[in-house]
């Protein structure tokens, strides 16, 4: 209700100012709020993760020990239970090493293999084997010996090397600092100290008949400890950057490494298990290893603590992985494993006494008495083994004294001193900070886990100094980057116009608002590229923008007045020699280009515009940030200052000249339709992706269709269980095959890269490239970067909203485009599989063959659906198999034979027909199964078990979609429309192959247009001197001069265009780009000057342009363009106001005006666009933009009485000077002047009377910026050239000859027939074989499948199953359960990214800013310590 009172409020205040307040406010318009319940779920997977780790740890610590324990000589077990568990013990630490083998292998065989530098990997070798060496020896020889406290402590001793380390390189920070890894070192000698005078103390006070050689123990624990320490050596020498050379030639093949380095590792476990407990203590039986009856049962013990350690120890380390990736370093990761060794304490001396009162048997006298009685419960079946060991173990410490038991306490302070170690060694993982998404190797030194001490091994193995980019000086700070937005328009109505918009300026807002507080340090630009956006205008010959552009430009004022309440501020209309250009500043300075194309000068369709702004963004403007020194003229005067002064300096130069620091690894372009819908948090996932993975080129979201309509809803599934099951077996075993053109993030150097723009820039000429080029041009692009070894991701949270086609002729020739075009790219991708696999470290030859498995399928797809209707008909109507399949072929032959004879459109119409016809079919077939399920009693038959499973499957990846779970109720009506699109449509699709047009979005509208010329009241052709004049006088013309007959106009009126065109055919229909002279300035009286040197010099600068414009004095009620045919035809630039342009170029506080005040002479489509424009000139439209330019110039001053103040003495200073004025009446230029000295000279007694004097100047910079008109610029030259040279080069229009023509009709239709038959063959073969089969008879060639009933007892009947058809249904099943996999790993893996990403998402929070400054301060944010301020100007 509140905000509905808000909304009218508004409502109201612009009813004040106009009549017409109303307004679109488009969906997503308003301010982006973190939501509670996101925030509420983040902090619960935070702790759930953070109990995890510790739980994990704590049964992974606490199994070894048991394990340790059970094994130990003085073990109360039998010797042939205590080598089974020694066995254990030696499989546990064998574990690790065997996944990180087997991952390794993995990723060298399928991914990628550098040939190691054998030096570095025999180093690397030889420091894993002393490790493993000094692990086998602690946990398999010392720790047995061991009480089960002494072993909790004495792993605390493996951080001496890191500490030493540290010590001596002084990797902290702050000086002081160097204390931490001084005391780790301190408090581990003295932890040592500790346990050796503490066993000192149990010998000597023959504690449980403890004998000497336990020092010999000691000594060697110590030595071992040492030895582990050295695992972690690589981490203190990272953080240095002394051997980053040697660690970063490491990383190319530290796969291989830990290949060899695990089988090392493995075989020196196994060596010193079998020299010291085989060899020396012949402890080891081999026969007793053969378990026999009960004995499985009396060992399940050690198999249960050996899983539970593996597993936990594992999932540890995962967790411990997700914790640091989403952000809760400190309470989900730290935390949990420095508190993992007091856990296992405390929960030991828990169980230790809550339970030795169950012990049956046992004295409960003195502690003594109680350790001696536990010698007779060993044979006690009743007896819990583990909890008998572990209390026979704590009593062999020095609680079991009878002379001393205090130095015990000598054993807890050991354990303090080695915990404490661990901390202070550790103290970096409490302050490392962490991107958004981070790799695993740039979080950790080393992939492989201690799984024996698993929580010193997490947290010595977090990288002290996370690394960062390598152009930054800060190794903390997020990698800057620049994103262009490009968005290709073809035909889009004014809603979809309106999505797009929006969507560019919720960026515009989240990017750059100065009140809010953001972490994501990006630019940005907004570049709308528009196909065929001219028109001829058939009475006038004119070439104006057609009704698209219009749409398109009264969407951007209206969203402009949606997000600022004001007209657009600047606003420049440039000619190009593709067109023209139009940029706006948006609200928050962020550039927005529209670069409007005209198909007779530059190529249209969608990829010849992505080449265009390829080239323009990543060529050209990247040659000019590589070189600085090339001079950028015609700076426009309102785009050189912010409105608040202080942002940025020259916005549409300002990304150019931040991206000279940039590299072109962090240069982005996203990719998107003209009718795209998306929020800023998909741009910065997916931004994500390609900040963090140097290989990947590309990524793309989830794309959901939007519309009403049956077909949407087919489309709406299609599109869910595409990317739910699709995209993500693709990004997790390989790589995405198409990263769609409707919202896609490419690195700028991997577009940049060999064989990849540079092949994109072919023109088709043969029927195969038309296929594959024109017709999914996305598709083809994204098959280039996978040749060039790029990898193309998918982002399942990054979700973007595009329309989808409602009816049933687009949808189908929309497929009919995509279909072949797929088909085509794979199997070129396919091809090139081997050559791919060499460059692409992401596809590998197991993924090669999962793409032949998926290609295979979806072209036998037809015979598929084929039998699938027959099995309907047989289901259905009780026929037999043969006839039904007979049945079945019939219609997909007839439809075959339709589409060969008949138009495409009848052909559309008959798939409609028959798609309800089959429709009803499948909704049978369906019940039908349903009911033989019901009647035979049982759903354990090939057809029921494939059925359930899929819908099972399908629910549960809908579960795990919660946000996308209703997609789940389009099922129905995708699984009734299968024939349709799997049948129908494949071969509409294949016999129209030839047909290379889109057959979407095709209008005629912005072609040749009539324009009706309203209220036109004179409109005459004349001849003057060598000039052909067209003179139209109209309705508002006759007003401004009744108007000035009555001295109600006495300032000057503003200049009405009145066109002159040329006669001659040639001018006409020249298509070069045309310069834009100065106009000419008569005087008042109608004389015309004589011309002066200057105007003299002006012609001659002009001598190669060809049209002339004339203007005629300002103060005329009409202005006449004309042109000059001469055969030197010469552009005329005539100025009779020079005394104005003097006394603009003394005037100081025009500094930055470019022109000097000259008029540019303009094409005739450029005067109705700058009229729209214009009427933000209106009276209603001044005064509200008036106070929305002061209270944003004032945003960060805390003025708010001082502004309110300000708004209302100029609000009233405009009604004042424009009394009389209409509401919608544009003011003149004299107007203009007037106005803005007289509120200039308000705001001044204004802010003196309040004492803000030093506002002064951004309030004047305001009330200009509020009074200024669009601008017609001029094309830079050298930018000028660039396009002239690209458009001869790559873009020139194609006019094919009609032979050529013909030529490629016939290659396309042989193409087709060849693609036909070939299909046809395939499938008629699969659907015969099936036929003969059915024919011979299930009781010959069958395979015979048991029949269970529900609750699965046997029912003795068996069902014959063809083996052609089970093998495809078991085939297709297990496709799906590989894409289910691939899914529920992709799922977690997204879901940490979410977490992530809201831990760090932008909250809109006003910022506490008092700065207060004088003058105006223009900051260079790029150069230290340059400033540039008004003084200076």
């Amino acid at each position: 209700m509140e905000e509905m009172k808000t909304r009218l409020k508004i409502i109201q205040e612009r009813h004040k100012e106009r009549w017409d307040p109303f307004q679109l406010n488009p969906i997503g318009a308003e301010k982006e709020q973190k939501r509670r319940c996101f925030q509420l779920a983040q902090y619960l997977v935070a702790v759930i993760v953070g109990l995890a780790v510790l739980a994990s740890a704590i049964v992974a610590k606490g199994s070894l020990l048991v394990l340790s324990t059970l094994s130990s000589p003085k073990s109360m077990r039998s010797p042939k239970e205590k080598q089974f568990y020694m066995l254990m013990l030696v499989f546990c630490l064998v574990c690790p090493n065997f996944l990180v083998f087997i991952k390794s292998l993995w990723r060298c065989a399928f991914k990628s293999f550098v040939q190691p530098n054998l030096r570095t990997m025999s180093f690397i070798c030889a420091i894993e084997c002393l490790v493993s060496l000094g692990t086998s020896i602690l946990v398999l020889v010392v720790m047995p010996q061991f009480d089960v406290l002494t072993n909790l402590f004495i792993s605390g001793g493996v951080c001496i090397v890191p500490a030493l380390l540290q010590i001596v390189f002084r990797l902290q920070t702050e000086t002081w600092k160097i204390l931490f890894p001084i005391c780790s070192l301190v408090l581990t000698c003295a932890g040592y100290c500790l346990l050796g005078t503490d066993y000192y103390v149990r010998v000597s006070s023959f504690v449980d008949r403890q004998s000497a050689d336990c020092f010999v123990y000691v000594g060697v624990g110590i030595f071992a400890s040492l030895l582990i320490s050295f695992c972690w050596w690589e981490n203190p020498m990272q953080a240095t950057n002394r051997i980053q050379d040697t660690l970063t030639e490491l990383d190319g093949f530290r796969d291989f490494v830990f290949v060899i380095s695990s089988l090392l590792r493995i075989i020196v476990i196994g060596a010193v298990y079998l020299f010291y407990h085989v060899l020396l203590e012949e402890s080891v039986i081999w026969p007793d290893f053969n378990l026999k009856g009960d004995e499985w049962e009396l060992l399940q013990i050690g198999l249960v603590l050996f899983f539970l350690q593996a597993f936990c120890s594992a999932a540890c380390h995962w967790f411990g992985v997700v914790a640091c990736k989403i952000h809760a370093v400190r309470m989900s990761f730290a935390l949990p494993l420095c508190c993992t060794g007091p856990s296992v304490l405390l929960l030991g001396l828990i169980l230790f006494i809550t339970q030795a009162e169950k012990l049956d048997g046992a004295n409960h006298g003195s502690i003594t008495e109680f350790c001696e009685s536990l010698s007779f419960l060993s044979d006690k079946n009743t007896t819990p083994v583990v909890f008998l060991e572990l209390t026979r173990s704590i009593c062999r410490t020095s609680l079991n004294s009878y002379y001393l038991q205090w130095p015990f306490s000598m054993l807890a302070l050991e354990g303090v001193c080695m915990w404490s170690a661990l901390v202070t060694c550790t103290y970096y993982v409490w302050k490392i900070k962490v991107q958004r998404i981070e790799r695993t190797s740039q979080l950790f030194v080393r992939r492989l886990y201690e799984s024996a001490f698993i929580d010193l091994s997490m947290l010595l193995n977090t990288k002290m100094k996370v690394s960062r980019a390598r152009n930054q000086e800060s190794q903390d700070d997020i990698q800057n980057c620049v994103i262009y937005l490009c968005a290709t328009m073809w035909h889009e109505t004014y809603d979809e116009m309106l999505k797009i918009l929006t969507s560019m300026f919720r960026l515009d807002r989240y990017r750059g608002d100065p009140k809010e507080e953001h972490k994501d340090c990006f630019d940005f630009e907004c570049h709308i590229y528009v196909d065929d956006g001219f028109m001829t205008e058939k009475d006038t010959g004119k070439r104006l923008v057609n009704s698209y552009v219009n749409d398109l430009t009264q969407v951007v004022i209206e969203v402009y007045r949606v997000f600022t309440n004001k007209e657009p501020d600047d606003v420049s209309i440039v000619e190009t020699p593709y067109g023209g250009r139009l940029v706006f500043v948006m609200p928050e300075g962020n550039m927005l280009y529209i670069h409007l194309k005209d198909k007779t000068l530059i190529r249209n369709k969608k990829r010849w515009s992505q080449i265009m702004y390829m080239y323009y963004l990543l060529g050209w403007k990247g040659y000019l940030s590589k070189n600085p020194q090339t001079k950028r003229q015609f700076v426009c005067r309102e785009s050189l200052i912010s409105m608040d002064g202080e942002i940025f300096i020259m916005p549409q130069y300002d990304n150019d000249n931040k991206r000279r620091l940039i590299s072109d690894d962090n240069v982005y372009i996203l990719a998107l339709d003209g009718d795209t819908d998306f929020q800023p948090k998909a741009v910065i996932l997916l931004v994500d992706r390609l900040r963090m993975y140097d290989n990947v080129g590309a990524a793309c979201g989830r794309i959901h269709p939007t519309g009403m309509g049956p077909m949407v809803w087919y489309q709406k599934f299609e599109y869910a269980v595409g990317h739910w099951l699709q995209k993500t077996a693709e990004h997790v075993f390989g790589s995405v095959l198409c990263s769609p053109g409707c919202f896609s993030l490419f690195r700028a150097s991997a577009l940049m890269d060999d064989n990849v723009l540079k092949r994109y820039t072919t023109t088709a000429t043969r029927a195969a490239e038309y296929v594959q080029y024109d017709q999914g041009e996305d598709r083809w692009l994204c098959t280039l970067l996978l040749q060039q070894g790029w990898r193309v991701e998918y982002n399942a949270a990054s979700d973007a909203y595009t329309n989808s086609p409602q009816e049933f002729k687009e949808f189908y020739n929309q497929r009919r485009r995509w279909g072949p075009s797929t088909l085509a790219n794979t199997l070129d991708l396919l091809h090139s599989g081997a050559e791919t696999v060499k460059r692409n470290s992401s596809i590998s030859n197991l993924y090669i063959f999962y793409q032949m498995f998926t290609v295979g399928s979806s072209i036998l797809g037809p015979a598929s659906v084929t039998l699938m209707v027959a099995g309907a008909f047989q289901f259905v109507f009780k026929i037999a198999g043969t006839l039904s399949i007979i049945i079945a072929s019939i219609p997909p032959v007839f439809y075959l034979i339709i589409c060969f004879i008949a138009k495409p459109n009848n052909q559309i119409t008959i798939a409609a027909i028959m798609s309800v016809l089959y429709a009803f079919l499948m909704t049978a077939s369906l019940f039908s199964i349903i009911g033989d399920m019901v009647i035979q009693g049982t759903f354990l038959t090939p057809t029921g078990v494939f059925l359930v499973s899929m819908t099972i499957m399908y629910l549960v990846t809908a579960i795990l979609h919660p946000e996308e779970f209703a997609m789940i109720f389009y099922g129905l009506m995708y699984f009734i429309c299968i024939p349709s699109g799997y049948l129908l449509l494949t071969i509409y699709s294949l016999v129209n192959m030839h047909i290379v047009t889109w057959g979407t979005r095709e209008s005629n509208k912005g072609g040749t247009e009539i324009k009706k010329n309203h209220n036109v009241l004179c409109d005459r052709n004349c001849r003057l001197c060598c000039w052909d004049m067209k003179l139209q006088i109209t309705q508002e013309t006759e007003n401004l001069m009744i108007q000035q007959i009555k001295g109600q106009a006495a300032q000057q009126a503003p200049p009405l265009p009145i066109t002159a065109q040329e006669t001659n055919q040639h001018a006409a229909s020249n298509l070069e780009p045309q310069a834009t002279p100065d106009t000419t300035k008569i005087s008042q009286q109608g004389e015309q000057k004589p011309p002066t040197d200057r105007e003299r010099r002006e012609m001659k600068r002009f001598d190669n342009i060809s049209r002339n414009t004339l203007q005629l004095p300002k103060s005329h009620p009409c202005s006449c363009v004309c042109s000059c045919s001469d055969d030197s035809v010469k552009k005329v630039s005539l100025s009779t106001s020079s005394s104005e342009d003097d006394d603009d170029e003394d005037d100081d506080d025009d500094y930055g005006d470019n022109q000097d005040k000259e008029d540019i002479p303009i094409s005739e489509w450029v005067s109705p666009v700058k009229e729209e424009f214009l009427k933000k000139l209106t009276f209603a439209n001044l005064k509200r933009n008036l106070k929305e330019q002061i209270r944003y110039s004032l945003r960060k001053k805390n003025q708010e009485d001082v502004c309110e103040e300000l708004i209302l003495m100029l609000t009233d200073t405009l009604s004042g000077q424009l009394y009389g004025v209409g509401p919608e009446d544009v003011l003149t230029e004299s107007q203009l002047e007037e106005l803005q000295q007289e509120l200039t000279e308000q705001a001044r007694r204004t802010l003196k009377t309040s004492r803000m004097k030093r506002l002064e100047k951004r309030v004047e910079r305001a009330i200009e910026k509020t009074l200024t008109a669009p601008q017609v610029q001029k094309l830079e030259e050298d930018e000028n050239d660039f396009w002239n040279k690209l458009i001869e080069r790559y873009l020139k229009p194609i006019v094919d000859t009609k032979a050529h023509l013909e030529e490629v009709t016939r290659e396309l239709k042989s193409l087709r027939n060849k693609a036909v038959f070939l299909y046809f063959i395939v499938n008629v073969l699969w659907v015969v074989a099936t036929f003969f089969l059915q024919a011979i008879g299930n009781d010959v060639i069958s395979i015979k499948i048991p029949k269970f009933y529900s609750n699965g007892t046997e029912s003795g009947e068996v069902l014959k199953v063809e083996p052609l058809s089970l093998m495809f249904l078991l085939s297709f099943a297990i496709l799906l359960l590989v894409q289910f996999i691939a899914m529920l790993y992709h799922r977690v893996y997204t879901l940490i990214h979410v977490v992530s990403y809201r831990s760090t998402e932008k909250d809109y929070k006003l910022k506490d800013d008092e700065d207060d400054d004088d003058g105006l301060i223009l900051e260079n944010h790029n150069t230290s310590g340059l400033s540039i301020t008004s003084d200076d100007l």
